[in-house]
């Protein structure tokens, strides 16, 4: 099946312009990118669903300023260390750095960089001049590692723009947390996110809070983006801020429109909030409304 963003995200630097990053749309919906650091020219690549779209955009639009040097693991999902397989397939893994999760050293093939071959929270990573954090950002899945360089978050399928991800290892708890540590960050901050779900997670977020109107501008523009064949991603952390309903616990419509659905669940903390919320969407009533309810 083609992608459904036919017109990537144009190339876009980092805050300092020390960084630029690429978009390259992988498989149906995943979204690998691509950080390079201008002064180097080394590359590295995030969230790798396979080798060869990631290899022939190095080869016809970066080579021979930039060179792959580096891939950044944010977690184990076959969609996010195919690259990894790929790459060691045709004997090109070893010549990488590969940056993961210590803890996961045995199940992200050929990881081999720091302390005790892997990163954990709280590392700085480097790619050429460039300096980033690693967080541990778990929930979705144990050990999942987001990447902050600069104004440029690569967090896997933590965050997604308008939602996040399922609570594969979960618990709720443990996901609100890192949601809710990401929230910390300024609003300017760019989600690089690895999935374009945006339309899908603006359905149910609607369907939760009819009456916020920052979501209605939100859903009017994604749609037109969307219509063009464009990307909607990276989004910004003050667009989650304002939009995203798993992380606005605090939201009294969003409780009440939990309440409503899940009467039984406990809504007395955030943490709490955000599990209900995330429970109602796994249900997927939402689905059976049509569009004709959104704003236009």
């Amino acid at each position: 099946m083609p992608h459904v963003v036919t017109t990537p995200t144009p190339a876009f630097l980092g805050m300092s312009g020390a960084a630029e990053v690429h978009q390259v749309p992988v498989w149906t919906d995943n979204f690998s990118w691509i950080l390079i650091c201008k002064q180097t020219g080394e590359a590295a690549v995030v969230d790798g669903a396979e080798a060869k779209p990631v290899l022939d955009h190095v080869s016809a639009r970066l080579a021979p300023a930039a060179r792959l040097t580096t891939i950044l693991t944010t977690h184990t999902h076959p969609d996010h260390i195919g690259i990894h397989r790929d790459l060691d397939k045709q004997g090109k893994l070893a010549a990488l750095r590969v940056v993961g999760n210590r803890e996961l050293a045995r199940v992200i093939p050929g990881l081999n960089h720091g302390i005790g071959e892997g990163i954990g929270e709280g590392d700085t990573v480097t790619l050429g001049a460039l300096q980033g954090q690693a967080m541990l950002t778990e929930g979705h899945i144990d050990g999942h590692i987001t990447y902050l360089f600069d104004d440029l978050l690569f967090c896997g399928d933590t965050l997604f723009a308008g939602g996040c991800g399922y609570l594969f290892d979960g618990p709720p708890a443990k996901m609100h947390a890192s949601l809710a540590r990401l929230m910390t960050l300024p609003d300017h901050v760019r989600v690089c996110c690895a999935h374009e779900y945006t339309e899908d997670n603006l359905r149910f977020a609607w369907s939760v809070e009819p009456d916020n109107q920052a979501l209605a501008d939100r859903i009017r523009a994604v749609w037109a983006i969307r219509a063009r064949g464009e990307s909607t991603v990276p989004s910004t952390i003050g667009d989650e801020r304002a939009t995203n309903p798993f992380v606005r616990w605090d939201s009294v419509t969003i409780k009440r429109s939990v309440h409503a659905a899940l009467p039984d669940a406990p809504l007395d903390t955030p943490a709490q909030v955000f599990a209900a919320t995330r429970q109602l969407k796994d249900k997927k009533l939402y689905k059976q409304l049509d569009d004709s309810s959104l704003p236009r």
